[in-house]
């Protein structure tokens, strides 16, 4: 099931691209990624209260809100830096850069959360930076 909602991400994330690039026009990138965050948290929100998950909130520790409250920060840092960026230049030129991110995320899920580098994720990660490299160049 989780392969199922990781592919719709990636669609929907191709989609945020495109539909980005076309609606930044002449609009301030920061001013789009505040607008694009108030949809997020509508749509978020009303996720929560559709299936009816709100009671949880109490039940979260400390330390979920932490993490929880830092992941937050990064995403708006990369929302704004993205936004930024497809707004000067070529989304297809953008998108395979900002999705560098799978490499630094498997090299960070090793660093910090112990988990196993094998030599596949160590070929994945080389064809991907190959790969960003012929796409941007």
């Amino acid at each position: 099931m989780w392969m199922i909602f990781a592919v719709l991400s990636a669609v929907f994330a191709a989609l945020t691209s495109i539909l980005a690039k076309v609606g930044i026009d002449g609009v301030d990138s920061n001013l789009a990624t505040a607008i694009r965050t108030v949809v997020v948290v509508v749509m978020a929100w009303g996720m929560v209260f559709l299936t009816d998950t709100q009671g949880g909130i109490m039940e979260i520790s400390k330390k979920s809100w932490i993490f929880l409250v830092l992941s937050g920060i990064a995403t708006g840092a990369s929302w704004l830096c993205y936004y930024k960026a497809l707004q000067i230049g070529e989304a297809s030129k953008v998108v395979p850069i900002d999705k560098l991110s799978v490499v630094i995320t498997l090299v960070l899920a090793f660093v910090f959360l112990h988990e196993k580098f094998t030599v596949k994720s160590l070929i994945g990660c080389g064809l991907i930076g190959i790969g960003t490299i012929f796409m941007v160049l």
